[in-house]
C-alpha cells in the first residue's frame, strides 16, 4: 500500500528512492515498523479492554469479536499514521 501511495502521491520520493536503489529497503523498513506498531496497539487495546486468555477459553465468540474489532482499529490507525502520509 505504501508503494502505491508514494507512486501516486509522492513521485519525487519514489523517484529518489528508485534512483538510489533504496526503494526495497525503505519498503521493508516501513513494513517492519508497521507490523510492530500494529502488534503493540493490539496488545495495548486488549489490555485496556481486559481481553485476555481466560476470556478466550470461556467466551470464545466474544473474544473473537473483540479481537477483530481491536485489530481493525489498530490497522486503521497505522494506515493513517504510517502508510498514507
Amino acid at each position: 500500500m505504501r508503494l502505491e501511495y508514494i507512486k501516486n502521491n509522492k513521485k519525487s520520493l519514489y523517484i529518489k528512492l528508485l534512483m538510489n536503489d533504496e526503494l526495497n529497503k525503505y519498503l521493508h523498513d516501513i513494513d517492519e515498523l508497521v507490523e510492530n506498531k500494529v502488534n503493540e496497539l493490539i496488545n495495548l487495546f486488549a489490555e485496556k479492554e481486559n481481553i485476555n486468555e481466560e476470556m478466550k477459553y470461556n467466551q470464545q465468540l466474544l473474544w473473537i469479536k473483540s479481537m477483530n474489532n481491536i485489530k481493525n482499529r489498530a490497522e486503521e490507525i497505522i494506515l493513517k499514521e504510517y502508510i498514507y502520509v
